[in-house]
């Protein structure tokens, strides 16, 4: 490509606004005595370019489905993000950058996409941002190949994503790229602040490799420059932006801190403020005047005139998309469908009606609602962590995701799990999936931080964690789930559906589908067989959380309480009870969650009263039972790990029969 070069009006303007970025950033961080300002200032001319100069957007419209989306991976950089959201006429206020990291504010010290307009990702924990980025890409690529025609693009947007040495050196960056590589994400441009610092120190104390040729290996192209020259931005996103065949990584050489006479290039601007000498010492050097919040009014014309331009490109854009959608009704019909995430009326009709042979594992009765449910709802796509097959999470109808074509449904994610999940997050991030992502049980310790997000983000994700307990058998404890119930509903905003039997799946996916927040459906391996009791409405059973399915005949003697492949046990320990003269109430619990959103009144019928001996039944640890049975309650539970044997002979070990319960409890 041709030497090219800036023109010198706008690249006057846009050092006013690299400039402006840098003030705003090291007067929020000290007036705050907290925060980061190390990136934003060796990262003001990339924040500068790419607000200025690059990226598609509109401020009064921060959800236009076909923006560019940016995301800082770097979280711990939030000023350069929020100066740009300001400077560029999003609803962030001055009054919101002078209010940074203080509580309830726009600007927290590390973005939330919750808070925040403008915000695509809420980022801090090194990597996630990146792999929500690579997901984000996936999606839009699906999206383009769903809805383009030759004649309208409607979806041909760039995610971009600044990231820095914490990130690359995280490992899901290596899962996620990887994965980039390999389907070839052409849309997706990934930045690189190579400041060779990290917060304790010079990268050199702990990192040598060479990441350029990393990422070659991981199928990207790799570009660099000086990520301080204005003019060799433009050259290297120009060819980044209009001849990308693959991903594209441009390694940055910023100097972090640019601009502190005593403190630029050191790790003692990475996560300090500056402190009033140094800050003062920086605006003399910048040529910037004392005046705190300083912003040149060149830069507040520049971006006014530029939201009229945005503005004008999103109309135009809309006439395309109305010219689109006239021509082609039945692809209106799917993105409508997808963007609003439409669930028919007679959803639980069409699940109830579904034939599923019990004794079944929890994973086959999963496996056939979700094929069901894709033949009507498109938003629905996902996969697996290279267990597809043992998961059972493959939609038999509809193709693999692969380089080059996206017409699919169902991805290959190999094994990476914690990209996987970061991966789902970002792709619901666009407002048009509903992503289902599937491992064992156990795994899900590896995208435990990927679940934690999108709880706090209150996306729609559906994990399907099959193997849930020790009766998976003969793998052993390193695959047998046991603190892993406790530890997934520790999760604040996370539903933890545990279901019982075929009926309580087919109500568990419903329960995931109408809740906008993220879903764990934990399954058997296996077989279990169908409760006459469980087959009763949603708003009856699993849309409770917890309901009564075996009734007492008098004053209950025992309430026994189970979820999952317990709950059949439960039910055959009432038996033998009942047999000895004792009158015994089972409740099945698939989703505490749901349970405790339920009033007071509902609460209360089910288990408030004289209820005899409490208790519980599951295999994983007895962590948050006592809640709910009584310090005096019994919990027939887990205390150690499994081991390595038939399902039923780890019955017989550890007290999960009929015999050993009625020893227990007697």
């Amino acid at each position: 490509m041709k030497h090219v070069t800036l023109d010198p009006e706008l690249k006057q303007t846009l050092s006013k606004v690299a400039l402006a970025i840098r003030i705003l950033s090291i007067d929020a961080v000290q007036k705050a005595n907290s925060g980061h300002p190390g990136l934003p200032m060796g990262c003001a001319e990339i924040g500068a370019y790419l607000w200025g100069n690059v990226l598609r957007y509109n401020p009064k419209d921060p959800e236009w489905i076909n923006r560019d989306h940016f995301i800082l991976s770097a979280g711990h950089g939030s000023m350069l993000l929020y100066s740009c959201l300001y400077l560029s006429g999003y609803d962030v206020s001055l009054d919101d950058i002078k209010n940074f990291r203080q509580l309830h504010s726009k600007t927290p010290g590390h973005p939330e996409s919750i808070e925040t307009p403008g915000v695509e990702t809420t980022s801090g924990p090194l990597g996630q941002g990146f792999a929500n980025a690579v997901g984000q890409a996936l999606a839009l690529k699906m999206l383009a190949a769903r809805f383009n025609t030759e004649k309208h693009k409607i979806i041909d947007n760039k995610v971009f994503v600044l990231m820095g040495d914490g990130c690359v050196m995280e490992g899901i960056t290596s899962e996620a790229s990887s994965l980039a590589g390999h389907l070839q994400l052409n849309n997706l441009i990934a930045i690189y602040d190579a400041n060779h610092v990290t917060l304790d120190g010079p990268l050199n104390d702990c990192c040598s490799e060479d990441t350029k040729m990393r990422y070659r290996s991981y199928g990207w192209d790799v570009l660099e420059v000086d990520g301080n020259d204005l003019d060799a931005l433009h050259q290297i996103f120009l060819e980044a932006r209009h001849h990308q065949e693959r991903p594209c990584l441009v390694i940055a050489h910023t100097i972090i801190g640019k601009g502190s006479p005593h403190k630029a290039g050191t790790s003692k601007v990475h996560g300090s403020p500056l402190g009033p000498d140094e800050v003062k010492a920086t605006k003399i050097a910048l040529g910037a005047p004392e005046e705190p919040f300083f912003v040149p009014q060149a830069v507040y014309d520049f971006f006014e005139k530029k939201q009229k331009e945005d503005t004008l490109q999103q109309k135009e854009w809309q006439e395309m998309f109305d010219a689109w959608a006239k021509a082609h009704p039945d692809k209106l019909k799917i993105f409508e469908a997808m963007k609003h995430k439409h669930l028919p009326a007679d959803l639980e009709t069409r699940l109830k009606d579904l034939k599923v042979t019990s004794p079944v594992a929890g994973r086959k009765a999963s496996q056939d609602v979700l094929n069901k449910l894709a033949d009507f709802l498109p938003q629905l796509c996902g996969g697996s962590a290279d267990l597809s097959c043992s998961d059972l999470t493959m939609l038999e109808k509809y193709p693999l995701i692969a380089p080059n074509s996206f017409e699919g449904r169902n991805i290959k994610f190999g094994v990476r799990e914690f990209a996987m999940g970061a991966m789902a997050t970002g792709m619901s991030e666009t407002g048009m999936f509903t992503p289902f992502v599937g491992t064992f049980l156990t795994f899900s310790d590896y995208m435990r931080n990927a679940i934690r997000l999108a709880s706090l983000m209150k996306m729609q994700v559906i994990y399907q964690f099959t193997h849930d307990s020790i009766f998976l058998g003969e793998d052993g404890p390193t695959h047998q789930p046991v603190e892993h119930f406790a530890s997934l509903r520790a999760i604040p905003n996370l539903h933890v559906l545990r279901p019982g039997d075929a009926n309580e799946v087919k109500m568990a996916w419903i329960a995931a589908l109408n809740y906008s927040g993220p879903s764990a459906l934990l399954l058997s391996r296996q077989s279990l067989p169908e409760l006459s009791k469980t087959n009763v409405s949603y708003s009856d059973g699993v849309g409770r959380g917890a309901y009564i399915i075996k009734k007492e005949s008098g004053t209950p003697d025992y309430t026994l309480m189970a979820t999952g492949s317990e709950l059949h046990l439960a039910i055959d320990v009432a038996e033998a009870l009942e047999k000895i003269g004792k009158h015994v109430r089972v409740i099945s619990m698939p989703c505490w969650e749901i349970f405790e959103k339920q009033s007071p009144e509902y609460k209360e019928s089910i288990m408030g009263g004289n209820l005899g001996k409490r208790v519980s039944i599951e295999a994983g640890v007895e962590m948050g039972w006592h809640k709910y049975i009584g310090r005096e309650g019994i919990t027939i539970s887990m205390s150690t790990f499994g081991a390595s044997a038939p399902a039923g002979a780890l019955a017989k070990e550890f007290g999960f029969t009929v015999e050993s319960i009625l020893d227990r409890i007697l």
